[in-house]
């Protein structure tokens, strides 16, 4: 690098011309650039920017006309088509997701009650394992014609421990709205396993709870409306980091959790306790039954290890059934992307079809509920039975349909091949 020679001519560091030989020289510490090379640098700039991908953080829609909203019955209809039951979740979550973009469309129309202000209703789902909490969430996304992530609330802590913070939850919708912030302040974001940072004991620590209230606090702002500064690859921030500020009032917050040990609390609340020797004995309430958590009340969630200010950012109460015998049984056979179907697909790519019988259906089920996972039983229980058959499809070339008894499923017998019979 030139920058001083013995007889003090000031030579540019780049090129290497003097101030002699240039119209301008620009100086820095023991460094100088010409205006000539100032000039090229400038060029090859603007040459990168012009050809660069579009995956800067844009402010203008990505779509130039929104298009026609979906009316909550209409947002239920799709629903059905993947999720069995639970009809009470999937109305408050289309009533919701309905109204949500009413509230954002709001401004346009001025003359109607201008000066009545809609405030959000973020939601919150509750009930056990299995019932369909995540993929009411993921149906809504494929439903919706709007940005949508899921995240999981076990994965954050609170700010300046290791792990994510609660921002990062919108970077995911960031990178789901291909880096758009107008399009991203309008999307919806799930958070599942809500119930993992609840409160660890009832009394207030006087130390940091990490990953529980710690992180509650942290949800507060950004479920009600904030402008939160976003790093754009996730993760913990840091003060050289630069960050995108997305205005978080118009996104739509979807929270969900097994709750385990919420119903006892139900049951606690709801039963009729008995006093003195003489009086009659209370009614108690079984805290198993399928429809327990339809009775949750905030102050359910708050002896659960919810904090009040939490509780009171999801007005909205989703309670989802433990599954029936029957709901099991239509999961296995009606959704578009059913168990049995998604069986059926991969033999037949293989030129077999594989058949279930009745009976085999219900043993599917009955093993499935012993489980205690609900829907995810079922899946458990079917890939364990067709593991050997799959290992051993292709060495039945004889045969082309492939039938599933009772005793297949409680693998006390094999499975039929058949030969496909000639249409008529």
């Amino acid at each position: 690098m030139s920058d001083q020679k013995g007889d003090d001519v000031i030579q540019c560091s780049f090129c290497g011309r003097t101030a002699h030989e240039v119209t301008s020289m620009v100086a820095g510490p023991d460094v100088y650039i010409c205006d000539r090379c100032i000039t090229d640098a400038s060029g090859i700039v603007s040459n990168d920017v012009s050809d660069r991908p579009v995956t800067e953080f844009r402010k203008t829609p990505v779509r130039s006309s929104p298009q026609k909203r979906l009316t909550p019955r209409e947002i239920k209809s799709a629903l059905d088509e993947y999720v069995i039951g639970q009809d009470h979740a999937k109305k408050a979550l289309s009533v919701a997701v309905y109204n949500h973009y009413k509230r954002i469309d709001a401004q346009e129309y001025p003359d109607v009650f201008s000066d009545v202000e809609l405030e959000k209703s973020n939601i919150l789902l509750i009930g056990p394992t299995g019932t369909g909490k995540t993929l009411l969430a993921k149906t809504l996304a494929r439903v919706l014609d709007v940005p949508f992530s899921i995240s999981d609330a076990t994965a954050l802590t609170e700010a300046g421990y290791v792990g994510e913070d609660v921002e990062s939850i919108l970077a995911h919708l960031l990178h789901a709205s291909d880096f758009n912030v107008e399009l991203a302040e309008r999307g919806i974001i799930y958070i599942d396993e809500m119930d993992k940072v609840a409160r660890k004991s009832d009394n207030a620590s006087i130390t940091r709870d990490v990953s529980g209230e710690g992180v509650q606090q942290a949800l507060l702002k950004i479920l009600e409306g904030t402008i939160a500064g976003v790093p754009p690859k996730g993760g913990r921030k840091h003060p050289e980091q630069s960050l995108i500020n997305i205005d978080t009032s118009n996104i739509l917050f979807i929270c969900g959790g097994a709750f385990d040990g919420l119903n006892d609390i139900i049951a606690q609340r709801i039963s009729t306790s008995s006093m003195g020797f003489t009086a009659e004995p209370g009614n108690q309430v079984d805290k198993h039954h399928p429809s327990i958590f339809q009775y949750v009340e905030p102050d359910d969630l708050l002896k659960f290890g919810l904090i009040p200010e939490l509780i009171g950012r999801l007005p909205v109460l989703a309670s989802l059934m433990e599954l029936s015998v029957d709901a099991m049984r239509n999961i296995l056979l009606e959704p578009k992307n059913a168990l049995l179907k998604q069986y059926q697909k991969l033999f037949a790519m293989d030129g077999m079809d594989l058949v279930f019988d009745p009976e085999a259906i219900d043993a599917v089920v009955e093993k499935a509920r012993k489980l205690g996972t609900g829907a995810r039983g079922l899946r458990a229980v079917l890939e364990d039975t067709m593991l050997e058959i799959m290992f051993n499809v292709h060495s039945t070339p004889d045969f082309s349909v492939c039938r599933i008894t009772e005793d297949t499923i409680r693998r006390t017998g094999d499975p039929v091949y058949e030969r496909r019979r000639a249409s008529a």
